[in-house]
C-alpha cells in the first residue's frame, strides 16, 4: 500500500494564503546565514564527505541526545563504531522522534539534498546510507555544492580571537561564489572564573604579540585581535553567556582583579561580576567604533552532566535551558553603552521562552530611530529553533515590537545539511501569517503581507549586515 510522501510542496502550509506567501515571497529568497559554527577549513578545502554520517551525525548533539534517550550505547554515537553502524543507530532512532523537530529536519534534509522522500527507519537504513553516501561523493555535492543547492549567499562562521583566520583568507582568495565571513567570539577572555583562564590569556598574548600582565595589556591584546579580524572582513561579534553581568566597578578594582587572577589566587563572586562587566563594556564600545553588529546568546545552562563532561568534553549534548535573571542587568548594560551613544547594532537571543516578552520589550528601550531595527530580538535558537519556539518568538516580537524589521533566521549549526532550517522557518512564518489572513486578522493584501515576508526572509538582513 503506497502512502502519501511526508515532505510535500505544502508541508506546514495550511491554507492558500500561506501557500501564496511562501511560493511567491519566501521560497526563492537567497539565504544570509549570519551565525553558525561551520568549520571554515572544510569550506576552504571544499570537503568531499565520504558518507552521510560524516556530514550529518558527527558533531550534531541534537541527534546524540535523542539516541541516548533511546538507550543507544555511546559507542554508536561518539565512539569507535563504524560510520555505517552509527547511521544505522540513528535510522533506528528516527521513528521515535515523532513530534520532536528532528523528525521534520531529518526528512526535510533528506528530501532537499538527496531526493529521498521515504521515512527513514532501520528497515531502509542500508539503502539510504548507500544511496546518499554515493551522492555525496559526486562533485556537485561537495561542501560548495551543498551550500549552492540551498541558494546560500552568505555564511558567517564563529571564531575565537586567537584564530589565524587562514582558512577565511584562502576562501577569499579562491572566490568560491559564496560570501564567507566570521564573527569574533571572545568569551574565553571574559569568563575569568574558568579554571583554564590563565592558560588561555597566555595564548591570546602570543596571538597578539604581547605579554599580558595587566588589564591594560588584555585590552591592548583584544584590540589587536579585533583589528586583525576587521582587516579580514569581520563585522560581527558573538557572545554565548548565561546572562549579562553588571556590577559597578573602578578601573583600579579591575586592575587588581586581573592581577589577582594572573597570580592564581581566588576571586570573590562580586569581583568576577565586576570584571565581566568591565570587559563587556570595553568590548561593546570597541564594536561600536568599528560599526560591528554585536550578538548575545543568553540563557543556556551548560555542562550539567559532570561525569560525561569529563569523558567527552563540552558541546557534546549535556546542556539545557537556564532560568537566569536577565532583565535588570541587560537593561543596565545596554543603557550604559547608549548613554555614551556607543551602542552598536545589537541582536539578543533568548533561550528561555519564559523570557520572550522581556527580550521583546527590552529591545524597544534602545531602538533610538538611528537605524531600522537597530536592536533586535533574535530568532529562536538551540532548543527553541523549532515550530513552537519560532511561533512564540514571532508572536512576542509582533505583540511588543515590529516584526516587519526582524532580520530573520539563522542555522547556528555545525552541519552543512542544516540550511533547510531556513525553509522550515519560512514555512512557519508564512503559515502563521496565512492563517491570520484567512481568519480576517490580517488583510487579504498579499503584496502588503508578502513584502513583510520577503523583508524578514532576506531584505532586512541584507540591509542590516555589512559583510
Amino acid at each position: 500500500m503506497s502512502t502519501k510522501p511526508f515532505i510535500t510542496d505544502t508541508f506546514l502550509l495550511k491554507n492558500k494564503f500561506a501557500e501564496e506567501l511562501y511560493f511567491n515571497f519566501a521560497e526563492k529568497q537567497p539565504i544570509i546565514d549570519y551565525h553558525n559554527h561551520l568549520p571554515p577549513k572544510e569550506i576552504a578545502e571544499n570537503r568531499q564527505f565520504e558518507n552521510i554520517t560524516q556530514v550529518w551525525i558527527g558533531g550534531d548533539h541534537y541527534k546524540w541526545r535523542a539516541m541516548r534517550t533511546m538507550g543507544v550505547n555511546e559507542k554508536f554515537i561518539t565512539g569507535d563504531a563504524s560510520d555505517k553502524e552509527k547511521f544505522a543507530a540513528w535510522a533506528k532512532t528516527v521513528p521515535n522522534t515523532l513530534r520532536n523537530p528532528l523528525f521534520h529536519w531529518t526528512h526535510l534534509e533528506l528530501a532537499r539534498y538527496f531526493d529521498v522522500y521515504d521515512l527513514l527507519s532501520e528497515k531502509n537504513a542500508d539503502e539510504v546510507y548507500e544511496n546518499v553516501s554515493a551522492q555525496l561523493q559526486t562533485p556537485e555535492k561537495s561542501v560548495h555544492g551543498l551550500l549552492k543547492m540551498r541558494n546560500v549567499e552568505t555564511v558567517c562562521t564563529t571564531e575565537d580571537p586567537i584564530d589565524t583566520l587562514e582558512y577565511h583568507q584562502t576562501i577569499k582568495q579562491n572566490n568560491i561564489g559564496i560570501k564567507v565571513s566570521t564573527a569574533f567570539r571572545p568569551d574565553k577572555a571574559i569568563l575569568i572564573d574558568n579554571e583554564d583562564y590563565n592558560s588561555y590569556i597566555d595564548k591570546l598574548g602570543e596571538s597578539a604579540g604581547i605579554e599580558i600582565n595587566s588589564y591594560q595589556d588584555l585590552q591592548e591584546a583584544l584590540n589587536k585581535r579585533i583589528q586583525f579580524f576587521h582587516e579580514n572582513g569581520c563585522r560581527l561579534c558573538d557572545h554565548g553567556l548565561n546572562n549579562i553581568s553588571f556590577e559597578m566597578f573602578t578601573d583600579s578594582e579591575i586592575n587588581t582583579i586581573f592581577e589577582t587572577k594572573r597570580k592564581g589566587e581566588t576571586l570573590t563572586p562580586h569581583q568576577i561580576e565586576q570584571f565581566k562587566t568591565a570587559i563587556l563594556l570595553f568590548l561593546g564600545e570597541t564594536y561600536h567604533s568599528l560599526g560591528w553588529v554585536q550578538q548575545y546568546h543568553l540563557g543556556a545552562l551548560r555542562n550539567n552532566n559532570a561525569r560525561m563532561l569529563k569523558v567527552l568534553g563540552p558541546d557534546t549534548g549535556w546542556d539545557s535551558i537556564g532560568d537566569f535573571g536577565q532583565a535588570v542587568n541587560l537593561s543596565k548594560f545596554l543603557n550604559t553603552l547608549d548613554s555614551k551613544d556607543k551602542l552598536t547594532k545589537t541582536i539578543i537571543y533568548n533561550l528561555n521562552p519564559a523570557d520572550n516578552e522581556i527580550m521583546a520589550t527590552m529591545i524597544g528601550n534602545f531602538n533610538d530611530g538611528s537605524v531600522k531595527g537597530k536592536v533586535q530580538f533574535g530568532s529562536g535558537w538551540w532548543f527553541l529553533d523549532q515550530k513552537d519556539g519560532m511561533e512564540k518568538q514571532l508572536n512576542a516580537l509582533s505583540n511588543m515590537g515590529l516584526i516587519s524589521t526582524f532580520v530573520g533566521m539563522l542555522t547556528d549549526s555545525r552541519s552543512f545539511l542544516s540550511f533547510p532550517r531556513h525553509e522550515y522557518f519560512r514555512r512557519v512564518l508564512c503559515n502563521l501569517l496565512g492563517n491570520e489572513i484567512e481568519s480576517g486578522e490580517l488583510p487579504q493584501d498579499l503584496d502588503l503581507v508578502g513584502k513583510v515576508v520577503s523583508d524578514i526572509c532576506y531584505n532586512n538582513a541584507k540591509e542590516y549586515f555589512t559583510f
